[in-house]
């Protein structure tokens, strides 16, 4: 997985030219937040000599240069495309393609009284633990996180414990809603300790846009789309993408799920 661009099979030199995988990577490639295993490695690269893979992601580039690669290796190198905060940040064989705003698509006013009520809210939940970085901006969404991003792993497990009981992020949901029904946006639960707040229709399944623009840049169209997720069910952060008709979904549990339905798809 460490080779060099350069080094890669071409796309459409792969004995599955039209077909891509696609992987969330939180509880799917990876445990939450943790690093990606040596085994789920070299699955990644036996799957890769045979169609196209690549990440769709919630969480902003950096995170996944953390998890599913080490310096000084760009996560760009290992994935064919890499689709950091849902596809706003998009890679291609190593190489940036157009991306999108969230701040410039919602308008600073509205911005801030979003941003306002967050904290706000949160400064009257009851929760076990409360850490740094409550919200966090990304380019193409925020993330709000009610125990706080900078949560160890041992808090984020208790939190996640504490929040499937009391319906923690579920609540905090459904108050946005209420507070800004014309604001157009999507509220997507994923991970361990937090949800994220885009605009409708910028959920994952942005990054199918990337996926079906392959036909026009290269003239390689992808009619088979595989989409592995662990956050599938309505209100999970995987859900569009998984249910969109124009992809395969397979609902995990986990890595280890990921790489024994990988191994059955292509023979491994």
């Amino acid at each position: 997985m460490a080779e060099a661009i350069s080094a890669i099979t071409p796309l459409e030199a792969r004995p599955f030219k039209n077909t891509i995988c696609l992987f969330d990577v939180d509880d799917t490639l990876t445990p939450a937040r943790r690093s990606i295993t040596p085994e789920m490695f070299t699955l990644l690269s036996q799957v890769r000599r045979k169609c196209a893979i690549g990440y769709v992601s919630g969480s902003n580039l950096a995170k996944q240069q953390e998890q599913l690669s080490t310096p000084p290796v760009p996560v760009t190198s290992m994935f064919d495309f890499c689709f950091a905060e849902n596809g706003l940040t998009a890679f291609r064989m190593g190489q940036p393609l157009v991306g999108n705003s969230f701040i410039e698509w919602l308008g600073e006013e509205r911005y801030k009284q979003l941003v306002n009520f967050c904290l706000i809210y949160i400064a009257g939940l009851d929760v076990p633990v409360k850490r740094g970085t409550f919200v966090e901006f990304r380019h193409g969404m925020i993330n709000v996180s009610p125990v706080g991003r900078n949560a160890s792993v041992a808090e984020r497990d208790a939190y996640e414990t504490y929040d499937i009981a009391h319906n923690i992020r579920h609540d905090f949901v459904l108050a946005l809603q209420k507070k800004f029904p014309d604001f157009g946006l999507t509220y997507s639960i994923g991970g361990q300790i937090s949800f994220d707040v885009f605009p409708t229709g910028w959920d994952k399944t942005y990054c199918l846009r990337h996926v079906e623009a392959e036909k026009e840049l290269s003239g390689l169209e992808y009619t088979t789309v595989h989409f592995f997720g662990d956050k599938t069910f309505k209100g999970g952060n995987d859900y569009e993408i998984y249910e969109d008709k124009r992809t395969v979904g397979h609902s995990v549990s986990g890595p280890d799920d990921t790489m024994k339905i990988l191994k059955e798809l292509f023979e491994l």
